[in-house]
């Protein structure tokens, strides 16, 4: 006999004993149960309160108890269960392939295309790869992130057809959200606040509105439409676009400022993307754990997955994400910089970059000072005030990436009264 069979009529019979109603001690928690036993929606959610029946003092509290069924492309649900009610779930029901606490991830971070070889605008004799492929038209790309400003002249619908008619999916409305916002870009939009503390829905529009950027990011850069004459305050002036431009877009929000990725939220727009359609899924997430089984359900349908290799490096065995039935991407450098002309006081020039353009600024010469660190207390005894700065980075962020360590340092001599900085 299984012995997980074996066990379970006794695990049943403790459950009596325990204090299994919800409470403060309750934790989110995902119970996955593999391949779905039934193809009705229906009987796979009855399935999981039968379950959660079986281990709850009453029915009410065991409905209560769910956040989220699994229906679509694999079984599973995520409910509020404290430990004791997980253990038994975990080794009572030989139904349950795994039970796991809910977990949290974050996200990771115009000519990439065409350095890439991924060129819109070749000659006629010369068909490159993305014209072969029709530039993506009335492929589906899911997106699962944080939402999406559908207002960006990256979604815009001009010209396009009518919606696949094999698109099942939905446009959620909610805060700041109508139906108008999806169109013919954005097919479809959902979003997943169960399970999101009060607080963090506060900090967020409830609804698939994107209020951090990163999804909208990773939105346009997969399947954003031609911008013309985009820039960066005047710097890197050109044609913005994604690497499918006549692609299609699903949204779902599971992404939170403040809350992270959640595990449970998701799994569920997985399942639900399975359901809806959508041909390609990307996941822009760091960490991920307990939704690797989902992916493999979208794998078996067909549906290309890829995830982003992370932000972290460049020292070796820091990509995340590598997993065999996904396409897991990694960033690489470009080649593309933006230099700055800096000239001293004996008319020698030195080239470095900077993101910084002010057409404002005075040409006049500033006193240059040079305090070796950026910390407080050297910015402080070489009076910065007035002055351009040269330092190198304080100790305190040596271990930080430079998209974090030069924002502190811009900061310190900012507060210090400097006028300039050449940061190294």
């Amino acid at each position: 006999m299984n012995s997980k069979t074996a066990l379970c009529g006794a695990l049943l019979l403790l459950v009596a004993l325990l204090p299994l109603s919800a409470s403060a001690s309750s934790k989110l928690y995902i119970v996955y149960m593999g391949e779905k036993k039934h193809d009705d929606p229906s009987l796979v959610i009855a399935s999981h309160h039968d379950i959660l029946i079986s281990v709850f003092e009453s029915k009410d509290e065991a409905l209560r108890s769910k956040v989220y069924s699994y229906k679509h492309g694999f079984s599973g649900f995520a409910a509020m269960l404290t430990k004791s009610q997980a253990e038994i779930l975990n080794v009572g029901f030989p139904e349950v392939v795994t039970v796991k606490r809910n977990t949290f991830h974050e996200t990771h971070t115009t000519r990439s295309w065409d350095f890439l070889g991924l060129q819109h605008n070749q000659p006629p004799q010369q068909p490159g790869l993305l014209k072969q492929a029709k530039y993506g038209e009335d492929v589906i790309v899911g997106v699962i992130d944080s939402g999406i400003w559908p207002e960006s002249r990256s979604f815009d619908d001009n010209g396009y057809g009518p919606v696949p008619a094999r698109w099942k999916g939905k446009c959620q409305t909610g805060q700041e959200f109508n139906s108008t916002s999806c169109n013919r870009k954005i097919i479809g939009a959902r979003w997943y606040g169960r399970g999101i503390s009060a607080e963090v829905l506060k900090r967020n529009y409830n609804s698939p509105r994107d209020i951090h950027g990163h999804g909208t990011h990773v939105a346009s850069t997969i399947a954003g439409r031609e911008v013309q004459r985009v820039s960066y305050g005047g710097l890197g002036m050109g044609v913005a676009r994604g690497g499918a431009p006549c692609a299609r877009l699903g949204i779902y929000k599971a992404c939170w400022v403040g809350g992270g990725c959640p595990d449970a939220a998701v799994l569920a727009a997985i399942d639900d993307a399975i359901y809806d359609g959508v041909d390609v899924l990307s996941l822009s997430i760091a960490g991920v754990g307990h939704e690797l089984p989902g992916t493999l359900h979208a794998v078996q349908r067909g549906i290309s997955v890829v995830f982003g290799g992370g932000n972290d490096g460049p020292v070796p065995q820091t990509i995340s994400n590598t997993i065999p039935w996904v396409t897991t991407v990694a960033a690489s450098t470009i080649d593309r910089s933006f230099p700055t002309l800096i000239s001293l006081g004996n008319k020698e020039q030195l080239v470095g970059q900077s993101l910084h353009y002010n057409a404002s600024v005075s040409s006049d010469f500033k006193e240059l000072v040079y305090p070796e660190s950026c910390d407080t207390r050297s910015l402080e005894l070489s009076n910065v005030t007035g002055k351009t700065v040269l330092c190198y980075q304080p100790a305190a962020a040596k271990s930080m990436p430079p998209q974090q360590a030069l924002p502190m340092v811009i900061n310190l001599t900012t507060m210090a009264g400097a006028k300039g900085l050449i940061f190294a």
